[in-house]
């Protein structure tokens, strides 16, 4: 089994989705950024280290999901989701095609990886909870930093 992390960054009410290219294992398919964690590594170091790889942004981690399997088949993953924002930087992709922001509401109708929309499945309650809990916060202390 593989360990992986992925970040749902949330901005105001919004997370992020990213897509796969063509030549990757799950072409044209969305999924949370994220990647494989080290020997040596925790998960939460995993996520802030491969967000920087992959986006080139620092984030913060605000809370760990429940994690879940899921078999492709070719390989068993273990994906450990964190709940994190944008601290500081642009987004700058650079493994993927795509990005988008979208509402909890609209998960349903992106293409996700098998592993990923298994992990909305599993964690939608609390997604939706963090989700109106960022959106209250940004609220109160005004936009973020960041213009996306």
């Amino acid at each position: 089994m593989i360990e992986v992390c992925c970040a749902i960054i949330l901005n105001d009410d919004k997370m992020l989705a990213v897509q796969r290219g063509p030549e990757s294992s799950h072409p044209w398919q969305w999924e949370f950024p994220g990647g494989k964690i080290h020997p040596g590594e925790t998960a939460a170091q995993c996520v802030v280290r491969e967000i920087e790889e992959e986006l080139k942004v620092r984030i913060q981690v605000i809370t760990p999901l429940l994690p879940v399997g899921f078999d492709y088949g070719m390989k068993q993953i273990s994906l450990m989701p964190f709940v994190c924002k944008i601290i500081s930087g642009e987004i700058c992709l650079t493994e993927h095609v795509g990005l988008h922001w979208f509402d909890i509401e609209q998960w349903k109708d992106i293409d996700w990886s098998g592993a990923d929309r298994e992990l909305i499945l599993k964690n939608q309650e609390q997604l939706v909870y963090q989700v109106r809990k960022n959106k209250g916060e940004s609220n109160k202390n005004g936009s973020p930093a960041q213009n996306r």
